[in-house]
């Protein structure tokens, strides 16, 4: 009996860097920025990649955890998620750091899968295994919500690399501990891996999102942006024609076919782009034009991460009384409603409303992800649990990587268009400056005193114009999707379950 609980502290242990990694650089970016002269299209990727790798590999990795069972799956991945961190916090430019979290990722997706089989495996008895299924989602929930506060806590002391050397002792830890007390198990060497699939779909999935970053840069023309889109398209496409015909799709296409599961898909991705988006764009605005340090902007989001991580029995609650179809679109409309708020709030001189509109965002999105989760899975035949299980995973990773893309992408155009820079600045002095305020940071360190706050005046007014543009933006179309929602989940279909 104490040896189940045992190995479930081990699970936690090695899910709990895993989770923090992926929130963990949003209070960074601004030093990443400066520290490796990254543009803000490589900023974006170095904060993404992680999600975006993750998303296309959990599938097949948790097929190889079936073929040679969860304890080898968590080592190796543990093995990778360490060597990962090791080459992620010595990396000397964006490229090398875009690479390690990459490896990160992939590390990641094979001890995610592990953790699930293993409490799966580890408890027979229901009522037990829900209990440490429970301890598992508040750790993931937690360990996302409260990132950027390790990051910050963590970089009040020390350099950017410090946030991927912390997971060092972890992962030794957790290599001892699985070595000597977690038990073999059975396995099916038969299990099919899908891993050209999965490669094809990462493949797909960032040709999507590097067209979409690309469209950031003031100098890329329409043409350049759709050679990039259409070879992405077409791979995404034929990637769905395989699912289609395969006897052992990797991800079951036809569940797509349900309105319900569609709308619960769609519900999860954009909530997680609500809340990934906001995290990263508050981190830059607190830093760059506030000038906070790293651990105060955590602080002062902290917030939207108490809310989000801590909603989640009330959002139970709420469905079961209120019913699906309200509740869902409730904490759409009130997201929506959130980002409207937040919008015209003075960050400087009104932290109170604008705390008071992050305590509405956090909890409303959690709302709405929850009701994400209700949706697929009451509307999913109980013999595909798992493929639904999968595709929700798969929502969520790709909502925190797109919402980096996406939020980005509309803040850079709306920047790039306001911004005035002052006269006598070269040519690629005002093309860096307009790009992005972390380059425009860049730009101002290596002018006069004079001519650099000028350009960082500049860059401050375009940054918190663009920030309002953005989240009104958002607010639009989280409106527009609360109406879809309510037309998609009919009474019928959904509050009965």
């Amino acid at each position: 009996m104490q040896r189940q609980w045992l190995v479930l502290g081990i699970i936690i242990l090695a899910y709990v860097p895993v989770a923090i990694d992926a929130t963990v650089l949003h209070v960074a970016a601004p030093s990443l920025s400066v520290a490796l002269q990254a543009t803000g299209s490589e900023l974006l990727w170095i904060i993404d990649i992680y999600s975006l790798v993750m998303a296309g590999m959990v599938l097949p990795m948790g097929a190889l955890g079936d073929r040679i069972g969860f304890r080898r799956l968590m080592l190796s991945g543990a093995v990778i998620f360490g060597l990962g961190s090791l080459a992620a916090a010595y990396a000397p430019d964006a490229g090398l750091l875009i690479a390690a979290r990459a490896l990160l990722a992939v590390g990641a997706a094979m001890i995610l899968p592990a953790t699930l089989a293993g409490i799966r495996t580890t408890f027979n008895d229901a009522g037990q295994r829900n209990v440490a299924l429970g301890i598992w989602a508040a750790v993931g929930s937690g360990g996302a919500a409260f990132g950027p506060l390790v990051g910050g806590v963590v970089m009040t002391h020390f350099s950017w690399g410090a946030v991927f050397l912390i997971n060092i002792p972890i992962v030794a830890l957790v290599l001892l501990l699985t070595w000597r007390w977690v038990p073999r198990q059975a396995f099916r060497s038969q299990q099919k891996l899908n891993l050209p699939q999965a490669i094809m779909l990462v493949v797909a999935i960032l040709g999507l999102v590097w067209a979409v970053k690309s469209a950031m840069k003031p100098d890329i023309k329409a043409m350049q942006t759709l050679a990039a889109l259409v070879p992405a398209l077409l791979l995404l496409v034929w990637f769905v024609r395989i699912q289609l015909r395969s006897p052992s799709p990797m991800i079951d296409i036809a569940l797509f076919r349900h309105r319900v599961i569609l709308t619960g898909v769609v519900m999860a991705v954009t909530s997680m782009v609500a809340l990934v988006g906001f995290e990263l764009l508050m981190a830059q605005e607190l830093q760059f034009v506030h000038g906070r340090t790293p651990l105060q902007a955590a602080l002062f989001m902290l917030p939207v991460m108490l809310a989000s991580s801590c909603s989640g029995p009330l959002a139970g609650i709420l469905v079961s009384r209120l019913g699906l179809r309200r509740v869902a679109t409730a904490g759409m409309a009130l997201s929506g409603l959130s980002f409207l708020g937040l919008a015209n709030a003075d960050f400087q001189h009104q932290q109170w409303l604008v705390w008071s509109w992050m305590v509405l965002l956090g909890i409303s999105a959690t709302v709405a992800l929850l009701s994400a989760t209700s949706a697929i899975m009451s509307a999913t035949p109980k013999e595909k649990a798992a493929a639904a299980g999968a595709i929700e995973t798969m929502a969520y990773e790709l909502g925190a990587g797109l919402g980096i893309a996406l939020f980005g992408l509309v803040l850079a155009r709306s920047y790039s268009a306001v911004i005035a820079l002052p006269l006598g600045l070269t040519a690629d002095e005002q093309l860096r400056a307009a790009s992005s305020i972390g380059e425009a940071v860049q730009v101002a360190a290596g002018l006069e005193s004079g001519r650099g706050l000028a350009v960082m005046e500049a860059a401050s007014q375009a940054f918190t114009h663009s920030h309002s543009v953005v989240l009104f933006s958002a607010c639009v179309i989280l409106l527009a999707l609360a109406a879809v929602v309510w037309f998609a989940l009919s009474a019928q279909r959904c509050e009965s379950n």
